[in-house]
């Protein structure tokens, strides 16, 4: 056969629309105005980060915040209540072969009240009365969740990560990964947790394999002073003007010194580092001061750091963060083996009031119905005592409690249930997998199609596995 041979000037006829489509395709992805079916535009991933993009389909929430309450609360001290529990208080459950990770005694009924709220006259703890009567006729209450082990650290990478063994990107991630942000100025993940990381720190909102702007940036919610909230927000030698010279010329040289690599991705990550912290330094020093916020308004969301920390929230969701999590503390505060009465109602004394708050003035703003608001631990605890005193319960995967808000979840309803005692998800069963799934649904993602690949194959938050639960959606 003989071959063709083409000049350059038919070459370049032949092929040169071809490249005004490589510009418009470009420029559709940095505007958000290009939709994928599959995967965001991998450039546009690496060019531009958080720039805005489309989900698979109409979105009915269009920014997260997780509410994490690390070490596990108590299904039937919260959101689950188990008048049964009363009966046998002290004694053997009639069921002897309950699967529990230490050993425990008799049954432990709940120290606390259950009341109904609302026109659904949904049954709550005392412990979360503020939330429930302001909010219960949209919040969705979850009690049939499940996970796959009793341990802490492979629970919250589940619930964070889809994942509880192997390094996998975080639901945080996930979402910047797939919709950007709308605010270029901001991280378009951030995290919040008061005196210190929750166990395995960083770890819970890493981006893994994918680049590295999509991780999570980290905050210390504690501090009220915003230079320590974000360390070394402005210079002390330089103005912004000096500094945006000093970092074009260091973008050159490190861009440079990517090309010579092959387009390394942690190359990558770190300049998407470096311009990313100058641009902060324009917008966050104003976003995480709550001092401009009414006086009526902070004394709503209380003066703790937990309330603080909820107001900075909606403020950063206004000026369009993407995806939000807030730890309830460092290590695993509501892992209460004993005294549960007591720190349990602690701890819910400092999120009951400020999630009413936070709620009604996300109400207020127009902001509830695009912000799905998620509660929960990693898993939950058991209905009967750890030993050697009825004060505490054990960890318990097998069934627990959580709720979500705004954002398309559906108002006023309970989905499935545990036994009579508690301890099991026995009636329409969720698992972690399955909530991602449909979290990802009501951000306008088939959870099957956004996919990263990586070492040979496509990657994705519900790995294989996960079911949108409809019944969830509003």
């Amino acid at each position: 056969m003989m071959n063709q041979i083409i000049s350059r000037r038919d070459l370049l006829c032949q092929t040169g629309m071809g490249f005004g489509m490589l510009g418009l395709a470009g420029m559709l992805s940095e505007s958000g105005s290009l939709a994928s079916d599959s995967k965001p535009n991998a450039a546009s991933a690496f060019a531009a980060p958080l720039a805005p993009r489309q989900p698979h389909f109409a979105p009915r929430a269009q920014r997260v915040v997780h509410l994490f309450m690390n070490g596990g609360p108590s299904q039937v001290d919260t959101f689950d209540p188990k008048p049964a529990l009363a009966k046998y208080h002290g004694q053997p459950l009639p069921n002897p072969n309950l699967r529990t990770e230490r050993k425990t005694s008799g049954a432990f009924k709940s120290p606390f009240k259950f009341e109904k709220f609302g026109q659904s006259g949904i049954e709550v703890s005392e412990l979360f009365a503020k939330t429930a009567r302001a909010h219960i006729d949209e919040m969705c209450i979850i009690r049939s969740m499940y996970a796959d082990v009793p341990n802490h650290e492979p629970s919250l990478w589940l619930m964070n990560c889809g994942e509880g063994r192997m390094p996998r990107p975080s639901m945080g991630s996930w979402v910047t990964y797939g919709l950007g942000s709308e605010n270029q100025n901001l991280p378009g993940f951030i995290v919040m947790c008061p005196a210190g990381l929750p166990i395995t720190g960083a770890l819970n909102w890493r981006s893994a394999f994918l680049p590295g702007a999509f991780q999570g940036t980290y905050i210390d919610s504690q501090h009220t002073d915003v230079s320590r909230l974000v360390e070394n927000i402005r210079s002390p030698v330089s103005t912004l003007e000096q500094q945006r010279q000093q970092l074009d010329l260091v973008r050159r040289l490190n861009d440079r010194h990517l090309a010579e690599r092959g387009g390394d991705a942690q190359l990558d990550a770190r300049i998407q580092s470096f311009e990313l912290a100058f641009r902060m330094q324009t917008e966050a020093a104003e976003v995480f001061d709550i001092g401009r916020e009414p006086q009526g308004l902070r004394d709503a969301y209380g003066t703790s750091a937990i309330g603080r920390q909820l107001l900075m929230t909606r403020r950063l969701l206004e000026r369009g963060v993407r995806f939000i999590q807030l730890y309830s503390g460092a290590s695993q505060p509501w892992d209460n083996h004993s005294n549960l009465e007591n720190d349990h109602r602690r701890l819910a004394g400092e999120w009951d009031g400020p999630i009413a708050a936070f709620l009604t003035d996300l109400k207020q703003r127009g902001l509830f119905d695009s912000t799905l608001v998620m509660w929960g631990g990693e898993f939950g605890r058991t209905p009967v005592a750890e030993l050697p005193e009825l004060s505490g319960r054990d960890h318990n995967h097998y069934g627990f409690s959580m709720w979500l808000a705004g954002g398309g979840a559906r108002g006023g309803y309970v989905h499935g249930a545990t036994d009579e005692f508690g301890f099991s998800a026995v009636e329409n069963r969720v698992h972690v997998h399955d909530l991602h799934a449909t979290v990802l649904h009501l951000l306008g993602f088939d959870h099957e199609k956004l996919v990263y690949r990586h070492a040979g194959r496509d990657f994705r938050l519900t790995d294989i596995h996960g079911n949108v639960i409809s019944a969830l959606v509003s």
